[in-house]
């Protein structure tokens, strides 16, 4: 469109200011809004991150110095207050691994079937699995165990970490073939115990050995 004269330009966006000039101020200040509301969520995810690492970081230094009731508080507010984060799931499996070396298996293994179900990202569940899956194996829960690794064994990313679990689960059935394939199967898709793999394989013994699971 043209105009013969600054009149008309001046006429047209008089007309058009009128028919949009409330929505254009409504959008700016609903968008600033966002931004605002958006920087203030920012900095509360932040602030809630910081103080739960801090509290993770204080229950390292409980876990290290053998301060077993330090850890277990440590670990209710980290599952209370920050439940959101990724240190809930971290606390409960420092306070597991607390727990089963103060030789409480059964709090052990129920801290870390809370940190599979709380985990907000699928990796740390699956790491949760897998200490939960060792302490099953040690415990002789040996259905449990293969229902633990059944369920979790989903990823490539953690294949050969599953497959070394499958090994000790085999050894513990007394079945030595099974034990070396799933071990071979660790070392070629990747393990980070593959040092250790290697030795169990080394160390084998031939034929089966018949082993009864507790209940």
């Amino acid at each position: 469109m043209t105009y013969e004269t600054d009149e008309e330009k001046v006429e047209t966006i008089k007309k058009w200011w009128k028919e949009n000039g409330l929505s254009v101020i409504a959008g700016t200040l609903i968008g600033l809004g966002g931004i605002f509301g958006w920087r203030l969520w920012i900095d509360h995810r932040d602030s809630v991150a910081g103080k739960a690492s801090a509290t993770f970081e204080k229950m390292l230094v409980n876990a290290a110095m053998s301060q077993p009731e330090a850890v277990a508080k440590q670990a209710e507010r980290l599952k209370t207050d920050y439940a959101a984060t990724p240190y809930a799931s971290l606390g409960a499996m420092v306070a597991a691994k607390t727990l089963y070396q103060e030789g409480n298996a059964t709090a052990a293994i129920s801290a870390l079937q809370d940190a599979i179900a709380n985990a907000p990202d699928p990796a740390l569940a699956r790491i949760a699995a897998l200490r939960l899956a060792r302490i099953q194996i040690a415990e002789g829960q040996l259905d449990a165990a293969t229902a633990t690794i059944t369920a979790h064994d989903d990823s490539p990313d953690f294949a050969g970490e599953f497959a070394a679990i499958r090994g000790d689960l085999a050894i513990a059935h007394g079945d030595m073939a099974t034990a070396r394939s799933a071990y071979e199967q660790a070392i070629e898709k990747g393990t980070g115990l593959s040092q250790l793999i290697r030795l169990k394989l080394d160390n084998l013994p031939a034929g089966k050995i018949e082993r009864a699971a507790k209940s």
